[in-house]
């Protein structure tokens, strides 16, 4: 009779740790982990497997974290070990695979033992039956518990290639954080969040995830911010070009972009920002063509390549946008033009809320403010509101040097700062953004 030997973990096993694995699922007692972690943890980490005529009929793979050591991947094949015997030292009333599995989590701890682990933890399916096998080797069942889990947005080996190309992760509650704008922030779901996120419900209704937007409007009212939050909604990296920047890669801006744009193709994720855009594909004219038509040409081609990759969204924003050259917005090359005008009502209040200290919120009139900021942008109105609280502490430093008592902050300090702010968009500029609405918006 065949005795099971238990050894560490050979590149040659991988196969018979593989089988075991989808045993485990198809008998719906399958890892908490998914196989890609099993198999790094097998060869980065720590893994042993019970052996019977060269055949693996059983594995315990762990990993540490910090003082904590977890077992990601516990399996023994029943089958392959109905006939076998482990040892002598064995005892002679446990099943064959109860010691396979008592073995295996006994080297493995050994192995594990000088990394100074506290603990040793292991998660398994609710589902699952096989616990006998773990209680009766000094595991502890916990009740009262919950798993949670969420995908990482960069996996490691993109991380180089993000820093490479100026990329970062940004907050999840970006998209909360955009107070207002409901229509905007509808469409800005409807038309590109969850098509991306879901590609099957979209699959469902015929509904082709987009490759590439343009926003449009006057400056300053916040089409960076809802790139930004749109980016935060996937959960991509967001990747910010700056034609300024890139200007000064060899090759000129036109290599400059090539090189990024091949650097992101590398990427299984990522939200593409170029603001100001119309400094780069303006309307061209002319002979000879000029260096800002070549780069036009090359931003061109690069839209049209950057579109037959899915999992990549180009977000483009324009203060101008009947300066772009006529190409640049035809059907095919931006899926979508979406107009971002000035911030509603609602928009308005969040943007107060936002910037009035809260001991005073409560005594300020905030629709006065909401009432009186009405054709401002958001940036318009947080200089307002920094404007008030800074000649607030100017008096209240005024009072302590024998001044006049100065109060904390009130609406008329507000209103007083909205008199001295100059909005940023004209009424000229929002009578074109309507016309430019009406001429170049597709949604």
């Amino acid at each position: 009779m065949t005795r099971a030997s238990i050894r560490d973990f050979h590149d040659d096993d991988l196969d018979g740790v593989v089988r075991l694995y989808e045993d485990m699922h198809r008998g719906r007692t399958g890892s908490v982990y998914a196989l890609s972690e099993v198999i790094a943890s097998c060869q980065e980490d720590h893994a042993v497997v019970a052996i019977v005529d060269d055949t693996v009929v059983g594995a315990a793979v762990g990993r540490a974290a910090h003082a904590q050591g977890w077992v990601v991947f516990f399996a023994v094949s029943d089958s392959a070990v109905s006939d076998s015997a482990m040892s002598d030292s064995a005892a002679s009333d446990s099943s064959v695979p109860a010691q396979i599995g008592a073995g295996l989590l006994d080297v493995l701890e050994r192995r594990m033992a000088p990394l100074g682990l506290g603990k040793l933890s292991i998660l398994v399916p609710e589902e699952g039956d096989r616990l006998d096998g773990l209680t009766s080797n000094g595991f502890e069942l916990r009740h009262h518990l919950r798993y949670l889990e969420r995908q990482m947005p960069v996996q490691r080996r993109e991380l180089d290639l993000l820093k490479e190309v100026g990329g970062r992760l940004l907050s999840r509650n970006l998209w909360d954080n955009v107070g207002g704008m409901r229509r905007e922030k509808e469409l800005l779901e409807e038309r590109l969040v969850t098509p991306l996120s879901r590609p099957d419900l979209a699959e469902r209704y015929g509904v082709v995830p987009p490759r590439a937007v343009m926003l449009f409007g006057p400056p300053g009212t916040g089409k960076t911010t809802f790139a930004r939050a749109v980016a935060s909604r996937l959960d991509w990296p967001f990747v910010e070009l700056f034609p300024s920047r890139l200007a000064d890669e060899r090759g000129g801006l036109a290599g400059g972009l090539r090189a990024s744009f091949d650097v992101i193709a590398d990427l299984e994720h990522a939200v593409v920002f170029i603001d100001e855009v119309e400094e780069i594909a303006s309307q061209r004219r002319g002979d000879p063509p000029s260096p800002t038509q070549g780069v036009t040409n090359e931003l061109l081609k690069l839209v049209a390549e950057f579109r037959e990759s899915p999992g990549r969204l180009l977000i483009c924003a324009t203060n101008f946008v009947r300066a772009l050259d006529a190409a640049f917005l035809r059907h095919g090359r931006f899926d979508y033009v979406i107009p971002i005008g000035l911030p509603d009502a609602e928009a308005r209040r969040a943007i107060w809320q936002r910037y009035v200290p809260a001991v005073v919120i409560d005594a300020v009139d905030l629709d006065a403010l909401v009432a009186r900021s009405d054709g401002l942008t958001p940036a318009d109105i947080e200089y307002a509101a920094r404007r008030a609280s800074q000649q607030a502490l100017a008096q209240a430093l005024r009072s302590e040097l024998g001044a006049p008592t100065g109060s904390e902050l009130t609406t008329d300090d507000y209103l007083r700062a909205l008199e001295a702010t100059r909005a940023t968009v004209s009424e000229l500029s929002v009578r074109e953004f309507l016309d430019d609405i009406d001429s170049y918006a597709r949604l």
